[in-house]
């Protein structure tokens, strides 16, 4: 019925079930409904479903209404729900009730007008211009502490990459979903809860197989991200040089490629915006053929750059500059200590990922003794295959440093896990055996005690970039590893070295 109280439709089901036909698409602006209500029969005494509560929701409609059957087939009591904006309620609607239609005078014209105007006031279904809202979704079989974790830098990932979280889900399981991941009922809460909070995305804290990808695209019309896909939009955003966005573009599409199967229903929501910018934007719906043909041509142009880049460290092999490296965890504060040692102007933002195109500066020391610092890409838990494969020719430059400087965030709760991380990367690099000097940085605005008890089991130094704090001790120490008796030592493992790790 619509809101004039003409039937626009009227269907027949039977005890169980009634099939809706298509209604057709819903009306503009946000916060407003489809401009109908359903009304329907109840022969048994059971009110509104579970099923009559989520076409309410998905479907957008008015209200949902059943009216009871009396014993003599009359007309009894009425039971009804509407939606609720979300700062009105956690619930996305509200149930109530009439002991019998003919008690029902409600001016509903004016009810659902009102309740509207609730909707476009509320400032939770405001749109931010150029940033859309997302849900993120996390799984946690055995460890829920490491899942809420998880969770937390994924919200630190939608933030970098512009959207703007409205809700975080996590579900507990024994197995995982072989079709959802998650499970097709709690899908179908998510989409509920999207449609109350006016969620545009869905963000889910793993890989997603085709398969899942495509089952979830079917059940609703948000766009669905997984965590890759959002590492690789953030570093499509991030890529300044002509190689590092060959990089991504490389990336992307090998990430791509397994997934040309289930277009255009589910990647084609992918088009612009988060999920699908950058330099491998247009190529979305190349087919496989195409699209393994562009993946030879960017691994061929990147193996070209990368023997550029093998001339200019020989180069400086020859002339014996040694190699320090800059490493760690993304936003542990690396940019910061590189422009801080070489008075250097390099981007510095509070995001991750700030950093994507490697930046070398030069560093003498007194005694007019140069090195080589090298600022590098930062890494991060569950790095996707894709981006390390395709970052593997930058990553090289790994291979040539004398000394590696592991920089690491002493005022983060979870810097133990982001050392393990680092370290996990290093040794699929085969790095794991190069001399490295760790960096406890943000010391100043870390616990004291804190600080102290990571030096005293891990070694290394404690330093801030941003206010100096510790930097000469450093510098002594990176000097003293570098360098002896007038020439570049040739170690390979920090044993070699004494009180290489003191304080």
């Amino acid at each position: 019925m619509d809101r004039r109280g003409w039937i626009d439709k009227v269907v027949v089901g039977d005890a169980h079930r009634v099939f809706l036909p298509d209604l057709g698409a819903r009306r503009a602006g946000a916060g407003r409904f489809r401009g109908v209500r359903l009304i329907h029969t109840s022969l048994r005494p059971t009110g509104l479903t579970e099923d009559d509560l989520t076409d309410l929701a998905l479907l957008q409609l008015d209200a949902v209404i059943t009216i009871h059957v009396q014993p003599d087939g009359l007309p009894g009591a009425v039971q009804y729900a509407y939606l609720l904006p979300p700062d009105a309620s956690d619930k996305p609607w509200r149930v109530e009730g009439v002991p019998s239609v003919h008690g029902w005078d409600e001016d509903w014209l004016a009810f659902i007008t009102d309740l509207e105007a609730q909707f476009a006031r509320s400032p939770q279904l405001e749109r931010v211009v150029g940033q859309a809202g997302a849900i993120l979704v996390g799984l946690t079989l055995r460890n829920p502490r490491e899942a809420r974790r998880s969770l937390q830098e994924l919200e630190r990932l939608a933030d970098t990459a512009g959207l703007r979280v409205l809700d975080v889900v996590l579900q507990n399981r024994d197995k995982l979903d072989g079709r959802y991941c998650i499970g097709k009922g709690k899908l179908q809460e998510l989409v509920i809860r999207s449609m109350h909070l006016g969620a545009e995305v869905l963000i889910f804290d793993r890989e997603l197989a085709p398969s899942q990808l495509r089952n979830i695209a079917e059940t609703t019309d948000l766009k669905v991200l997984d965590r890759t896909q959002l590492i690789l939009d953030i570093f499509a955003q991030h890529a300044q040089s002509r190689e590092g966005k060959l990089q991504v573009e490389l990336a992307q599409l090998r990430y791509r490629m397994p997934r040309l199967a289930i277009m255009p229903t589910a990647m084609s929501r992918l088009t612009g915006g988060i999920g699908g910018r950058g330099p491998g934007e247009t190529k979305l719906e190349i087919n496989r053929r195409r699209a393994q043909e562009r993946v030879t041509r960017l691994e061929r142009q990147l193996r070209k750059l990368a023997k550029n880049r093998a001339l200019r460290r020989k180069r400086r092999k020859k002339a014996e500059l040694p190699v320090v490296s800059i490493v760690g965890y993304t936003n542990a504060g690396k940019s910061t200590l590189l422009n801080r040692l070489t008075r250097s102007d390099v981007l510095v933002q509070d995001q991750l990922f700030a950093t994507l195109d490697p930046t070398s500066r030069r560093f003498r020391f007194p005694e007019e003794r140069e090195i080589i610092v090298t600022d590098t890409v930062g890494f991060i838990h569950h790095l996707p295959d894709t981006l390390v494969q395709a970052f593997r020719a930058t990553l090289e430059e790994l291979e040539e440093a004398d000394l590696l400087l592991h920089v690491l965030d002493a005022s983060d709760p979870d810097v133990e896990k982001h050392q393990e991380a680092v370290e996990e990367v290093l040794a699929d690099l085969s790095l794991a055996d190069r001399p490295v000097l760790q960096a406890w940085n943000k010391a100043d605005a870390a616990v004291p005690e804190r600080v102290h008890d990571l030096v005293d089991r891990y070694g290394g130094l404690a330093v801030s970039a941003l206010s100096g704090e510790g930097l000469e001790r450093l510098l002594d120490h990176m000097e003293r590893l570098l360098f002896r008796h007038g020439r570049i030592d040739e170690v390979r493992s920090m044993d070699d070295i004494p009180n290489a790790s003191i304080l």
